[in-house]
């Protein structure tokens, strides 16, 4: 019943003054001010979400629409924006905003059971003082034209560079032959002293 005093306090406030018509209705003023301060607030929340949600629209579209709840406020972090994640939920719940389950991951890496065991050499400190005193490689694979294909790559830990690559629908040891020749061929065939780590995967020829 109050709720419907104040709606008419508001509608007729312009005609017979807010303070006439809270006496006649036997309200306070003091509550109908705060009635408003509410819906005001309530408006700017409102128009604040609104905001917020094309933001996420337009994230969740340039992430393919598979961003989800869990990984769009981080976007917003780097924008400079800080929103709690269970907002983002609520908003994108409200407005449908689904992120897509990527499919399962290919495994890339085989542990051999019967390979002989080899020396770590780097012992999990991936540094280097100069070029060529340590290197890394290892096989990924990216989804190209609808299909898979696999990358093997050779870096150098000093310079992060790239020194070889090769790209291949199969994890042959020519694929991973390729790359270390490119390596090779970058520093003019100078090999000598160069401690190579790669995982203990039996497939591709790293090993």
């Amino acid at each position: 019943m109050t709720s419907r005093r104040w709606d008419f306090i508001s509608e007729h406030a312009g005609d017979f003054g807010v303070q006439r018509l809270c006496r006649v209705l036997e309200v306070s003023r003091s509550g109908y001010y705060r009635r408003l301060a509410g819906m005001d607030a309530g408006a700017g929340r409102q128009t604040a979400d609104q905001a917020l949600v094309a933001e996420i629209r337009e994230i969740h579209s340039a992430s393919g629409e598979t961003y989800r709840a869990l990984r769009i406020p981080a976007d917003l972090r780097g924008s400079g924006r800080h929103v709690n994640r269970k907002r983002v939920a609520r908003l994108m719940r409200e407005h449908g905003i689904i992120g897509r389950h990527l499919r399962r991951g290919k495994r890339t890496t085989i542990p051999d059971p019967a390979a002989p065991p080899v020396p770590d050499l780097v012992q999990r400190d991936f540094t280097a003082s100069r070029l060529d005193q340590r290197r890394c490689g290892d096989i990924t694979y990216i989804q190209v034209g609808g299909r898979w294909l696999f990358l093997a790559c050779v870096i150098d830990i000093c310079s992060r560079r790239v020194l070889g690559w090769s790209m291949a629908p199969h994890m042959r040891d020519e694929l991973v032959v390729s790359a270390l020749e490119m390596a090779v061929a970058a520093r003019g065939g100078k090999v000598a002293g160069v401690v190579f780590h790669s995982d203990h995967g039996s497939q591709g020829g790293f090993n």
